[in-house]
């Protein structure tokens, strides 16, 4: 039986490279891959920009009060077993520091497309390369997931669809037998090739001949080639891949609060504000000075690194006041044996 010669089959993997240029506006399109995220297109009518950015709102930073400083002192101490509970009852608070954790998190919701050849076996699907002019890569509507929700999503290119013959077994619908290489037959695995069992009897298993079929193939040589899956041809498009995500940059601003960045997860803290919109403003006239600098940069930064590759679709900005309620990190100052001088934040 003709089968396609065996160096078929490490040929190449999608359509042949002089397919590549025969969709506009898809010719840096890769096969088995893809050929990078496309720019989105810029928008026909520009983005309403506001005059001045929005006036800063009246931070209110919260405080601890006496109470809750004493509970959260009583709270320490109780959970040390040589402690004296004395000062808990009997000191006096004269003095109380804030010591604050800021966090401040930009997060950008984008989405970012890339194309590439695609193939199938072909069973009659339409054919339409060629109709009419396939849409940019842009131009192809995509159900968005919900905001900052990671979503990815394929779809077939219309008007790339075409059919060529499988480049794998060259049409032939087989390809050689890798067990067998093509012969079809193989070393009897009984008498290792001899034609005798050890008795010098002649091998019933292969009837003396030292060769059996091989069981890959059935003794043909050949397999149905997996590319085409013995359909011989190929239908081959252009997929467009969609993907939908979020980037996230974040700074922690500490006062001495010896608060560790890695704990900022277990605690509760109060949302000093939030904003969403298409592009947002950096916070200004926060208290902490290096906080409104970082919401500068991270601002800035996202839009250079994403907005080239990717369309925005989103963005929010989360400023956080924290304070620790772990006991290990608390920080206490005695004066007296029964002074409480300075108690931070519990």
């Amino acid at each position: 039986m003709a089968v396609a010669p065996a160096t078929s089959m490490h040929g190449p993997s999608a359509p042949p490279a002089n397919m590549f240029d025969t969709v506009p506006g898809y010719e840096g399109t890769v096969a088995g891959g893809d050929g990078g995220y496309l720019p989105p297109p810029m928008p026909s009518v520009p983005m309403p920009v506001p005059e001045q950015a929005p006036s800063p709102p009246d931070w209110h930073i919260p405080s601890i009060s006496e109470d809750r400083a004493r509970q959260a002192f009583a709270t320490y101490v109780s959970s040390k077993c040589c402690y004296s509970s004395a000062p808990v009852r009997e000191g006096v608070i004269t003095n109380m520091e804030s010591f604050n954790t800021y966090r401040y998190r930009l997060e950008t919701f984008m989405e970012s497309r890339s194309t590439e050849w695609s193939q199938e076996p072909y069973t009659g699907q339409a054919v339409d390369a060629g109709v009419q002019p396939a849409p940019g890569p842009w131009q192809i509507a995509a159900q968005p997931p919900a905001f900052f929700q990671e979503h990815k999503q394929t779809i077939k290119v219309p008007y790339t669809s075409s059919v060529k013959n499988c480049h794998l077994c060259l049409g032939m619908g087989k390809t050689p037998c890798t067990t067998c290489a093509g012969a079809g037959n193989k070393v009897c695995r009984v008498c290792n090739g001899s034609g005798y069992r050890q008795s010098d009897d002649r091998c019933t298993h292969c009837n003396g001949r030292g060769r059996e079929n091989c069981s890959s193939c059935s003794g043909s040589g050949s397999c149905q080639c997996d590319t085409c899956h013995g359909k011989r041809q190929l239908l081959i498009f252009i997929n467009l891949n969609v993907k939908w995500s979020t980037e996230k940059d974040e700074f922690v601003a500490q006062d001495s609060s010896g608060l560790r960045g890695q704990k900022l997860e277990e605690v509760s803290g109060k949302e000093l504000f939030k904003d969403a919109q298409y592009m947002v403003y950096p916070v200004r006239g926060f208290p902490d000075v290096s906080v409104a600098q970082a919401s500068e940069r991270f601002v800035r930064d996202h839009q250079v690194k994403y907005a080239q590759t990717s369309r925005m679709l989103q963005q929010v900005p989360l400023s956080s006041y924290v304070y620790w309620r772990g006991t290990e990190t608390m920080y206490l100052y005695f004066v007296s044996p029964c002074e409480l001088s300075v108690l931070s934040h519990p």
